[in-house]
């Protein structure tokens, strides 16, 4: 063997231990300490290497199996059918050869077609149905042994437990196997991390390390408490005459059987021109979905040409993944600044010299917790990775440790609260550090940003400013106080005119009469927001029964999870809680449960579909007024659809919408069908 044939075996193995160390951390451990685009480079080099000389192919290379090991603490399922994984191109030259290459398995006048689908970024999950019942749903696994996650994902609202949805659709088959993608919105995935920061948790990175966790559960009523969502797109196995030959047919057939699929996201192409043209408008349109994905997937769409081309490795020939480049760059960390919460939590964020990740310049980003700077060996003067994801905030991956020049120093929580210097103190076995002092400015300033936000009691004109303007000039002490000011308390302060002041305390007092649940998911308990409050008011009398609800009365509820519960418990326990309620009733706030009554029934019957911003309701609250009028709310726009109610930003729900020939109105326009 020559030297250069004993330095690329050497590459190869050193190329191997570090993509199996990297696989493990991310599909075992769900803490990878690398980017995607990293661990992709890295294959890819192996794979290059290995084509050139096939006799440093190692049995043991990831090229040659599929996928990660299953934990060992979940009971193990062997599929039906392989779960395979996807080959990666990078650019439209890969798309082209890898059609030339299935080209040479097929005889020269077949004539291909394509389906191109959204590459989700979460955890692909096995769902089994036998006789229309779902029985039992897995991880991937290692793509022949999965994990058995049966129980929760039977708490994911998205999954049909019986199929058809609808029970006057077709017979399904005896036995059906069905492969899909579980995924967080982002929405509920910066929610998950805002509460787990102000319990003391640790954040999760990414909503697909989110998503992981949140299924591999053992107890699966903390499943519940994440708001999970699921796309389906292939059957595995199945018994049945009837089941589509054509994957375009396949994605229609699902969703007719009440599964959720991509159905406005997918399309249909007749050669690779249009399709890569299609592919190009979602290098910017990623950023306009609510959920995360790292590119587009090609299928043949004939499903038996799709099984002839065979499996090379762990990849299907007849499919192969379009992959977007990783938002990520690199830029010097120059300080660390930290963040307090109104639970007191410290939240450490980095800033940094600027730079231009997808199109927006970023000057911050998280750090996650002092913990995860430790692990990570994140020092100031580092050179490091931040990543951008569509809407979440962007964070920083780790260092590059190799361009270190040795004047980077360790980054260390503080000792004292960088705004009213009290002490720091650390529960044991949380994550969380905390100011200790319950009277910080900062944690009584975030406490009312929480209370007047739009999700909560929603007092317009009340920003970040004001708030700060009004805690710093000593007009309010707590969120109570607000309704206690008068005119006469405002007048003199900067920016305050007549007008302003009437606009304020106008929007102060419509807070008063905000339904319970908002009022009590603004009280700030630890993971009450206005769904879990919702929850806690349908199955309690009154305010007054939560008050003295037990732990156990509280984990009887469907859904809620014993974190939560104690967090309620403990609330309500504190003295503090006590005195800030009475003043709240002191000054009007409305502690009384609105009885659930029909408006009318004026849209009884209609079904309908809400895309966009709109002008004055919240998504929440126009869902609720439409069904307060007997109406229906679905997600997705289809023939059954009476009308889309569109604001600013639609999404391809608008589209559809135009294709049906779906009425589509204002805000303005359904208030006026209901008056």
């Amino acid at each position: 063997m020559t030297q250069a044939d004993q330095s690329l075996a050497r590459r190869a193995a050193d190329l191997r231990e570090q993509i199996h160390y990297h696989s493990y951390r991310y599909h075992v451990l769900d803490a990878p300490i690398i980017t995607d685009g990293e661990f992709d480079a890295l294959y890819q080099e192996l794979a290059k290497i290995e084509s050139q000389h096939p006799d440093l192919i190692a049995p043991d290379s990831p090229t040659q199996r599929v996928g990660g090991e299953p934990r060992s603490d979940l009971p193990k399922v062997a599929h039906a059918a392989p779960v395979l994984s996807l080959s990666n191109a990078f650019g439209d030259d890969d798309v082209l050869a890898w059609r030339t290459r299935i080209g040479k398995l097929l005889p020269d006048d077949t004539t291909l077609d394509y389906v191109v689908e959204l590459k989700f970024d979460g955890l692909s999950v096995v769902l089994t149905y036998e006789n229309g019942v779902f029985v039992q749903g897995a991880t991937r696994g290692n793509g022949e042994i999965g994990e058995d996650i049966t129980p929760n994902l039977r708490t994911i609202n998205a999954l049909p437990l019986r199929i058809p949805a609808d029970p006057d659709g077709p017979p399904p088959p005896a036995r059906l196997v069905v492969r899909g993608e579980v995924f967080f919105r982002l929405p509920a995935f910066e929610e998950l991390n805002r509460q787990r920061t102000e319990n003391g948790e640790p954040t999760f990175v990414n909503p697909r390390n989110a998503a992981s966790g949140a299924l591999r559960q053992l107890d699966p009523r903390i499943t519940a408490q994440r708001p999970l969502d699921l796309a389906c797109y292939q059957i595995l196995d199945g018994e049945g005459s009837d089941l589509p030959t054509i994957q375009w047919n396949v994605l229609h057939y699902l969703y007719g059987l009440g599964f959720p699929v991509m159905l406005d996201y997918s399309r249909h192409f007749d050669d690779l021109g249009p399709l890569l043209a299609y592919i190009h408008t979602w290098e910017d349109r990623r950023h306009d979905l609510d959920f995360e994905i790292d590119g587009l997937v090609i299928k043949i769409n004939d499903l038996a040409i799709f099984e002839s081309l065979g499996v090379v490795g762990k990849d299907p020939r007849g499919a192969i993944a379009y992959k977007f480049p990783a938002e990520e760059r690199t830029t010097r960390l120059l300080d660390v600044g930290v963040n307090v919460g109104r639970t007191g939590v410290l939240s450490p964020y980095a800033i940094l010299e600027p730079v231009e990740i997808g199109g927006v310049t970023v000057k911050q980003a998280t750090l996650h917790n002092f913990d995860d700077i430790a692990a990570k060996d994140i020092r100031l003067g580092d050179t490091v990775i931040v990543k951008r994801s569509g809407e979440v905030i962007p964070y920083v991956v780790g260092p590059v440790t190799d361009l270190r020049e040795g004047a980077e120093q360790p980054i260390t929580p503080p000792d004292s609260c960088p705004f009213c210097r009290s002490p720091i103190t650390r529960t044991e076995g949380e994550v969380a550090y905390y100011c200790s002092n319950p009277d910080c400015p900062e944690r009584l300033v975030r406490s009312i940003e929480y209370w007047v936000s739009r999700g909560a009691m929603d007092i317009d004109g009340l920003g970040e400013r004001i708030v700060r303007q009004l805690v710093d000039e000593g007009r309010i002490h707590d969120v109570a106080d607000l309704y206690f000011l008068s005119p006469d308390d405002l007048i003199d302060l900067e920016g305050f005119a007549e007008k302003k002041i009437d606009n304020l305390l106008a929007a102060i007092d419509a807070s008063r009469r905000r339904p319970l649940e908002r009022v009590l998911a603004a009280l700030g308990i630890k993971g009450v927001g206005t769904t879990v409050a919702a929850l806690l008011l349908d199955h309690l009398p009154s305010f007054d029964a939560l008050i003295h609800a037990t732990q156990e009365q509280l984990e009887a509820i469907p859904g809620m999870g014993p974190l939560t519960a104690v967090n309620i418990v403990d609330f309500f326990a504190d003295p503090r809680s006590h005195a800030l309620i009475d003043k709240l009733r002191s000054g009007g706030v409305s502690f009384q449960a609105e009885g659930k009554q029909a408006a009318s029934d004026r849209l009884a019957g209609q079904t309908f579909v809400i895309t966009g911003t709109l002008p004055t309701l919240l998504r929440d609250e126009a869902s609720a007024l439409i069904e307060s009028h007997g109406g229906k709310i679905t997600g997705s726009v289809s023939s059954k659809t009476a009308y889309v109610l569109a604001g600013e930003n639609p999404g391809s729900k608008l589209d559809k919408a135009n294709q049906l020939g779906i009425p589509v109105i204002t805000e303005q326009e359904l208030l006026d069908m209901l008056h």
